[in-house]
């Protein structure tokens, strides 16, 4: 498998070599690295190529790298059935750089796109109905970034009798209890429920 990897990498670069930044293999994987700019002449490289074949886009995904200047990787996974491989692109972004949208080369791009979107709040220029897909359209913040805060003020939930999504403050469904975490090999300090009962003869 590695070996048609190789060639396979070989051959893109030698035909399309201007729209890569760098190739690399691992895990058994091919992974191509290019930007915002050249994306979708790779992509359309991809798809038309007769010796490439990646005619099936099976994902498109975002990175959040809360460090890096540039914070966001957008990562679509192609497969051809021609080859039987798969490969995988990786785009670098920065929160108010967007990237091209992959919808006029694969017109399936269009959900992830949104998921991505909505997720992480990454931008898609061309893209012809961006807008969140899995949050409530009042929903403020992308969920699957780092610094998103894990616990809110609010929740939401459908209400059946206005027919609508409700957001309500946060009601904890358990009184606090307090747990000991005593090893019972070690012995408890009190009596166990039913232990009393082993004493009575």
């Amino acid at each position: 498998m590695s070996e048609a990897l190789q060639e396979l990498s070989s051959y893109i670069g030698e035909a399309a070599g201007r729209l890569v930044a760098s190739a690399d293999i691992a895990y058994g994987e091919l992974t191509l690295k290019t930007d915002g700019a050249r994306i979708l002449d790779l992509l359309t490289f991809l798809r038309d190529d007769v010796q490439c074949g990646f005619v099936n886009l099976i994902d498109i995904c975002g990175v959040d790298w809360p460090a890096r200047a540039e914070r966001f990787d957008v990562v679509y996974h192609l497969l051809s059935p021609r080859q039987n491989q798969r490969i995988r692109i990786k785009v670098a972004t920065g929160e108010d750089a967007p990237v091209p949208s992959a919808f006029p080369v694969y017109p399936g791009a269009d959900w992830f796109e949104r998921e991505a979107y909505d997720m992480y709040g990454i931008l898609f220029t061309g893209h012809p109905d961006l807008r969140r897909i899995l949050t409530d359209y009042g929903f403020e913040g992308h969920p699957l970034r780092k610094d998103f805060p894990t616990t809110g003020f609010v929740e939401v939930r459908y209400d059946d009798e206005v027919k609508r999504v409700v957001y309500e403050p946060v009601e904890l469904k358990q009184e606090f209890r307090n747990f000991d975490f005593l090893s019972p090999w070690e012995g408890t300090d009190y009596v166990l429920p039913g232990d009393e009962k082993a004493k009575q003869n």
